[in-house]
This record gives C-alpha cells, structure tokens and sequence, in this order.
C-alpha cells in the first residue's frame, strides 16, 4: 500500500469531487488541473479573487474565495461548501506559506500558526459531518521543514510566537502530520482517511516574505535548478487525492517522495502529543466535538 507520488498519477477513474485550497497558484493550481483532465471534479479554492478565478475559469470549476488570515473567512468557506458540495470525496488542505516576521492576526494568533494549521483545522472540523457522509480522505500538504524545524510546546500553543519564520513554519507543518495523525485515530473507524505528504523543494513563488532564511534558499538560482517544478510536485498531491486509501496508500502516514518518511519526527511516535495538539486547537476555536 506504498504509492509512489513520482511514478506519476495512475489513479482510479471513479470520478471524485476534491476540494482544493491554496489552488490559485503553485502546486494547488497544478493538482487541480492534473486532477480536472483525469476527469475529476475540482473545486478551487483560493486568496485572491483574480488568481482563483483565472484558474477555475480555466478548468470551467467551481470556486471559492478565503483568506486563512482570517477565521470568519473560513467559516464562511465551510457554510458555502456544505451548501453547495453535499458530498466531498476529498479535501486538501493545501493552503500554506512562510511569513516573515512575528505578526498576529486580527482572531489574535501567530499568523504562520493560524494559516499552516489552525485554519485547515477548523476548516476540515466544520465539514466533518460531510466528509464522514461521504467516506473522504483529507490531505494535508506538509514539509520535510517539520523534522528539520519543527518542535509542538503544547502551552506555548496560541501565544504570540517567539520562534524564527523558519523555525514557527517547521512547527506548522509538524503538526499538519499530528493532524493527519489524531483525525485518523478518531475518525478512520468511521470510515474517514487522512494523510500527509511533503511535495518537495519546489521552485515557485512559495518563502516570497522578506525576513527569512527560506527566502534566500528558494531565491537562489542556482539552487531553485535543483529545485522540483510545481507540476511534478502535484502529482504527488495527485497521486493520494486521485487513488484509494487502504489499497493505494495507508492512512495516518506521513509520505515523503515514494512512501513513507523513513526518519520522521519524534514527535510523531508519541500520540499525546497529537492528541493534545488537537484538544488545544479546539480549545481555542472554541469548537466543541464532533
């Protein structure tokens, strides 16, 4: 059940409705339009009204705009999704990014941890009714950044961050993997999946904030040759969103290339921490469980 995401899609033809966010541009944008001509059916989801809508206009799909930024744009984006997608087959959680700097949002959390994680959490916590109904897979576009950088401190969870950009983006994408990793525990018997991939070192638009040492690796030229493009990083996303959870690929797992990471986090090993990450978050969301 190990998929191998470089291989390229091979994918079941059943056609899927698959909920994408951060599909304006870079690998998002390239996931939809590899999984729209396997005969899916892709809904775009972005930040900006132009980029989203030159996509989706593309694709002849359906759109929504959100800004992670924000928790009442998510909460807006979950109430039209369930009104005009009863069932969703996949979702995505793909919106994602490097800041520079220590800013807060206006809901009053670091804005990596808001957009990297909080966000995708209460996204996939509203539709949950939906995608249990529908017996769907969520995704979680992580990062190799996680076991370089990242480090969960549960009490430092919704405090203005003290960390470097790098270091608060290694974090964020460390608990996209404790994410995939609770959400399987609770809700796999349910007939929910989840799973978690890094797509690689992609030379795109991504680590564009000043102020951080992943700008000056991603801006380099000679290293953004060594760089995969935003269309084979897709096929990774491609390759879960597109196949079989239980046949193609197993979940709860963290991919990274063709299977499994073989060196992840240490974290990762010890549920109490994903468990714990999860009760915090909705703690602060004040959600209550499903």
């Amino acid at each position: 059940m190990t998929p191998r995401p470089d291989d390229g899609p091979t994918c079941d033809p059943t056609p899927r409705t698959i909920v994408i966010t951060g599909a304006s541009d870079g690998i998002g944008a390239e996931a939809a339009r590899q999984l729209h001509r396997l005969g899916h059916r892709v809904v775009v989801v972005g930040r900006s009204p132009r980029k989203t809508d030159a996509v989706a206009d593309e694709l002849g799909a359906d759109r929504h705009t959100a800004d992670f930024a924000r928790l009442d744009d998510v909460r807006r984006l979950a109430g039209e999704l369930r009104e005009a997608h009863p069932r969703i087959d996949v979702l995505a959680n793909n919106a994602g990014g490097v800041f520079g700097g220590r800013t807060t949002t206006a809901d009053g959390f670091d804005l990596t941890f808001q957009v990297n994680h909080l966000a995708p959490f209460l996204l996939t916590h509203l539709l949950l009714d939906t995608l249990l109904t529908s017996g769907a897979a969520v995704i979680q576009t992580s990062s190799v950044a996680a076991r370089l950088f990242g480090k969960v401190v549960p009490e430092d969870l919704g405090r203005p961050t003290r960390l470097t950009p790098q270091r608060a983006y290694g974090t964020a994408k460390l608990q996209n993997i404790l994410f995939t990793q609770e959400l399987h525990r609770r809700y796999h018997g349910r007939g929910l999946s989840a799973a978690a991939f890094h797509p690689g070192l992609v030379a795109s638009h991504f680590a564009s904030e000043p102020g951080t040492l992943l700008r000056h690796l991603y801006g380099n030229r000679v290293a953004r040759r060594l760089m995969t493009t935003p269309q084979q990083a897709a096929r990774r996303l491609v390759r879960l969103a597109g196949t079989r959870p239980g046949v193609d690929w197993t979940s709860g797992t963290y991919y990274e290339g063709r299977g499994p990471a073989r060196h992840p986090h240490p974290q990762t090993r010890d549920p109490r921490v994903a468990r714990d990450l999860w009760d915090t978050s909705e703690r602060l969301l004040s959600l209550g469980p499903v």
